[in-house]
């Protein structure tokens, strides 16, 4: 199937729904989501972003930014996840607690607003992962159109790219709760030390960053074409690391990959 068949499928389907509110993170797959939503059905789309203590500020300024630019109507709802029952323990399935609760709150807005449907964005390449929210999805009915059209990230990029989208190359994101080992606590304080750890990285230029933490050990996973780099700034980076309360300081060899955390269900199985 070419790319610009999926992307009328993708299209047919979006138009199919009516109305639509989009779950907006201002990631990759989000945006292009919402943009296309919104040129097909117009002023029947609105875009509901969740603000937490894992979703770092730069994420939400460029959601509303781009709300605003594009003219969508746009709602902030406030989901903090560390309130939810069990959260902080980091269970294996988190992310499925995390999304329930948010596509709760989602729904309750979409029903104010007289919008018939709820869709994310998640793509045909979640399907090889572990991937509990998605539990969540299916449970509540929430709809998947990249899934459906069965569009990859990487094809999500050229299309964005088409559409002079600036999230076109923009590194992939993930909550920052997804840097913590199952199993070790999640605590506001923490989320802080990643997400600023992560921030000084990208504002040196790195591409596409993860600082994993285990106990007060910083893991850094960078593009495999960037681990000379970060080795030359090691001391740089190390000292504001240390700085900001990690005890040690490491580099992933294996480079950056997605869920990367979840090698430990596979030793624990």
């Amino acid at each position: 199937m070419t790319l610009q068949e999926k992307k009328e499928i993708l299209t047919s389907y979006i138009k199919e729904m009516g109305s639509l509110a989009v779950a907006f993170s201002s990631g990759v797959d989000s945006t292009f989501l919402l943009k296309t939503a919104h040129e097909v059905l117009g002023d029947k789309v609105i875009a509901v972003t969740a603000r937490s203590c894992s979703f770092p500020e730069r994420e939400l300024k460029e959601a509303i930014a781009f709300c605003k630019e594009e003219g969508i109507r746009h709602f902030i709802v406030d989901s903090e996840e560390l309130d939810i029952e069990g959260f902080e323990s980091n269970p294996k399935n988190r992310c499925y607690l995390c999304k329930h609760e948010l596509f709760e709150k989602i729904a309750v807005i979409a029903k104010e607003q007289g919008i018939k449907e709820i869709a994310e964005g998640s793509n045909l390449d979640d399907n090889g992962d572990y991937r509990p929210g998605l539990v969540a999805v299916a449970e509540l009915n929430i709809k998947s159109p990249l899934r459906y059209a069965g569009l990859t990230k990487e094809e999500i990029r050229a299309l964005s790219k088409e559409l002079e989208l600036k999230t076109w190359d923009k590194q992939s994101f993930a909550c920052l709760s997804s840097r913590f080992v199952y199993g070790e606590t999640i605590s506001r304080e923490k989320l802080s030390m990643v997400d600023k750890a992560e921030q000084r990285l990208l504002d040196m230029g790195f591409q596409q960053v993860r600082v994993r933490i285990h106990g007060t050990i910083a893991r850094i996973e960078v593009l495999p074409n960037q681990l000379e780099r970060l080795v030359s700034v090691r001391e740089e980076i190390a000292g504001y690391f240390h700085e900001l309360g990690f005890t040690y300081v490491t580099m992933d060899l294996d480079g950056y990959r997605t869920g990367s955390m979840n090698a430990t269900l596979k030793d624990s199985e």
